[in-house]
């Protein structure tokens, strides 16, 4: 049997570290190489195991001018599959003109966020006519919790199946006999700016003298944190900037906490990783994360009072961050990408025989 052809719209360079491309990469490089073969594109260097990997054609991008070479590959690639779709000036004109040759191309669009976009002051107002005249243009959507597809179905009145962002667990690992500190760790990651709450983190910092806290990630936020930093003479606090996946995963695993009071999310992958190093995650109830379980694996708080309380608890109790910890990283496990990926598998075969009865809207 013929193995099925992905077009991913992806990069495989090694250094992207955007988090659409780093998931679309742990599952291209997992995909059954007997099953599927898979196409994407590399402007840069690419990840070793998509070099690697059997029954893969990387299609080199110049760093610039990407638009035209890329809807070639729409249009004229052998594809039963077209994956992960992003808002691009090539997936808006191939969108918009395919039924004009009557493809038969499947398109598969990932929705990763909220959908209410226009609630968001930091994302600009075309960005979002971008994404609903691609991803949301999309022949299947799949979004990756349940907070997500449920606020797709309100904004757009789009369905939508779920599968989960993963993790990997043999990267992201715990240290469970590392040497106790005199002083507890508190660990924020994300962009810095004003929906993912490091300013809350700051403000953590200045009640709870006691912690460490380091805020990894870099924003427009930046700037005014580290301001506010030095006007409150905040010792215990510390702006990393962005970090490789190894310096990442150190900070992760010299943590105690991870705090993380975001409000508007979808899955974030920063609470897995976390989860999966054994640290208990702090994270707010706005987006419902199933990553977290509440007073089991760590907290969903619903205002800032109330994450800075369940904060403190943890602070002061370090039975209860081991608890939490073990129970965190036992619960990142079924998040695995191994096991994403093979549901992934399975829609792919789902799909791929029906591409030749579709009839686009």
């Amino acid at each position: 049997m013929k193995p099925i052809r992905i077009l991913v719209d992806s990069f495989a360079d090694e250094d992207a570290n955007n988090a659409q491309l780093t998931n679309a990469r742990e599952i291209m490089s997992r995909l059954d190489a007997d099953r599927f073969h898979v196409t994407t594109f590399a402007p840069g260097k690419p990840d070793d195991r998509l070099i690697q990997r059997p029954n893969t054609c990387l299609i080199r991008l110049p760093r610039q001018r990407q638009t035209f070479r890329i809807l070639r590959e729409f249009i004229w690639g052998r594809h039963d599959i077209l994956f992960y779709i992003k808002p691009s000036p090539a997936a808006k004109v191939y969108l918009a003109l395919r039924r004009m040759w009557f493809d038969k191309q499947i398109v598969i669009g990932t929705v990763e966020s909220q959908s209410n976009l226009r609630n968001e002051p930091t994302i600009k107002p075309e960005q979002i006519r971008m994404w609903e005249r691609t991803v949301l243009r999309s022949d299947f959507l799949f979004s990756n919790s349940s907070a997500v597809k449920a606020n797709l179905e309100k904004e757009y009145g789009l369905s939508s199946e779920i599968v989960p962002t993963g993790v990997d667990t043999k990267f992201f690992t715990p240290v469970w006999d590392r040497p106790a500190s005199s002083r507890v760790r508190v660990l924020f990651v994300g962009s810095l700016r004003p929906f993912k709450g490091p300013q809350v983190v700051v403000s953590a910092a200045a009640q709870f003298p006691v912690a460490d806290f380091v805020i990894v990630g870099d924003g427009v936020m930046r700037p005014e944190l580290e301001s506010r930093v030095r006007a409150d003479g905040l010792t215990n606090v510390t702006l990393t900037g962005s970090l490789s996946p190894l310096a990442l995963r150190d900070q992760y695993r010299r943590a105690d906490i991870f705090f993380f009071p975001s409000r508007w999310e979808g899955s974030p992958k920063v609470i897995l990783e976390a989860a999966a190093c054994g640290l208990p995650v702090i994270a707010r109830k706005d987006y419902q994360p199933e990553t977290v379980v509440d007073a089991h694996t760590g907290y969903l708080g619903g205002s800032d009072d109330e994450v800075l309380s369940r904060l403190s608890e943890l602070i002061v109790s370090p039975e209860l961050r081991r608890g939490m910890g073990r129970a965190s990283r036992a619960h990142s496990e079924q998040f695995d990408w191994d096991i994403i990926t093979r549901r992934w598998e399975e829609i792919f075969v789902r799909l791929a025989p029906s591409r030749g009865s579709m009839v686009r809207a």
